[in-house]
């Protein structure tokens, strides 16, 4: 968002989905000319989609409920998912003579934050696809209140991403949050109480991006480029994954040193000016002070992993921005609207630390070592890229495109929800976090490693 945009508003509401059959088939119909035109992706294929089928069947049969769990390495995921839904399901339901009732669809959640940068029409168009708004770093009374009914009511299963958002990684799986676990207990719950006998389940799914052919020479551009950005003058263009990886692990240093002298320097942050620690050692050290200069002028404290601290200093950068008391701007004073867009315009300037620290949760420091992959090269290097359009303050979101790719999508085993409500009803805490890391733990074993 443009700085000189920001003005203090009323606060933001709840997006209801209303789901409208004319859009959805819209949509549907013009999914596989966006992927073409909009996207990298040229081919889309599913694993164990057949599992998906039996438990829609089993779903319009009213038998269970089910929520679906689908990773989240890219904002190219939902595209994949509704061909998954659309496309792949009915093809393979008539391959195996299985009747499905249409329309084949899914509700879905989606950050309430999406449609403040992609624009009121997003939000418009989700809520005509059935999809529910959600603000991550509040009790969102609404918006678990619209979550829950559908989980347990609406004629279509509820996708959600258990990772919160991208990650940006193809091989790596966030820390999840415990929101989906909740939610599937939730219905089984519900459905006890109302006397009724489905099977509450959650599927895994996994996406992964296979680049069709390796895009070195694509990858090395974009390294060039991003060398000239920080002042670097790059010495060598071989295409060699190891030469390659001697100037991304230069670059990364050079980027932290800049940043811990930014920080430093203007924040009063102690970092040490030689440090014989890691890349990785350094990055934890900066990622938590970036953090700690936004919940200073918040006035929060460091609470939990990185990705709760990202999501409460967001809920709190809204709050100033989007305020209870601005609710009848009619009746305010124009000195006071102009404080509040001073307000307003400070939060979004302290909120952009925790922005450059999300894009980099994720990040270790052998992703590329490990596995010199074209796949994890591009994952790194676009990481970067995101970094460094977030400080030119450029659109981070129209990213290079570094080569056409496919997409693999993985239906996992279903996880039962009603099998563990008892664990639930004795110890809720224990038994959310315990199904929390076995769905981290399935989502992880649908990756593939290149």
């Amino acid at each position: 968002m443009n700085q000189t945009s920001i003005h203090a508003q009323p606060p933001l509401g709840f997006i209801p989905p209303n789901f409208n059959p004319w859009i959805y088939r819209g949509v549907k119909t013009l999914l596989p000319l966006w992927l073409q035109l909009q996207t990298t992706i040229q081919e889309i294929e599913g694993n164990n989609v057949e599992q998906l089928v039996d438990f829609y069947q089993q779903f319009q049969d009213g038998k269970i409920r089910f929520l679906i769990a689908f990773r989240h390495p890219s904002v190219n995921d939902p595209y994949c998912m509704g061909y998954l839904v659309w496309k792949l399901l009915p093809k393979v339901a008539k391959d195996k003579k299985i009747k499905l009732k249409n329309p084949l669809h899914s509700h879905f959640m989606y950050d309430r934050g999406i449609p403040l940068w992609a624009g009121s029409t997003v939000g418009w168009l989700y809520s005509q696809l059935g999809g529910t708004s959600i603000q991550r770093g509040k009790l969102d009374i609404p918006g678990l209140r619209s979550a829950r009914e559908l989980l347990v009511n609406s004629q279509f299963p509820l996708a959600a991403a258990p990772e919160g958002a991208t990650n940006g990684h193809n091989e790596i799986i966030s820390p999840l949050e415990p929101g989906i676990s909740q939610l599937g207990f939730w219905c089984a719950e519900d459905l006890q109480k109302a006397k009724r006998k489905e099977t509450v389940f959650i599927v895994p799914i996994g996406i992964q991006y296979f680049y069709l052919s390796p895009p070195w020479q694509a990858i090395e551009q974009l390294l060039t480029q991003l060398e000239e950005d920080a002042g670097i003058s790059p010495t060598n263009h071989s295409l060699d994954p190891a030469k390659l990886y001697e100037r991304l692990y230069q670059l990364g240093g050079h980027f932290l040193g800049v940043m811990e002298t930014f920080y430093r320097q203007f924040y009063h942050q102690e970092l040490p000016k030689l440090s014989d620690q890691n890349l990785q050692q350094r990055l934890e050290k900066l990622l938590n002070i970036a953090l700690e200069v936004a919940e200073t002028y918040f006035n929060l404290k460091p609470k939990g992993t990185m990705i709760d601290r990202c999501r409460r200093l967001e809920q709190a950068g809204w709050e100033y921005i989007y305020r209870d008391d601005f609710k009848e701007m009619n009746k305010l004073s124009s000195v006071e609207k102009g404080l509040g867009d001073r307000i307003a315009e400070e939060a979004s300037l302290r909120m952009w630390h925790m922005r450059l620290v999300e894009s980099f949760v994720a990040v270790t420091g052998y992703y590329v070592k490990d596995k010199p992959s074209a796949e994890r090269f591009a994952d790194t290097v676009l990481l970067l890229w995101d970094f460094v359009a977030k400080i030119k303050r450029e659109n981070p979101f129209f990213r290079p495109q570094l080569g056409q790719q496919k997409a693999l999508i993985t239906v996992g085993d279903p996880i039962s929800v009603s099998d563990r409500f008892d664990a639930y009803k004795k110890s809720r805490r224990q038994a959310v976090a315990s199904l929390t890391q076995n769905l981290q733990d399935s989502l992880d074993h649908l990756i593939i490693h290149s």
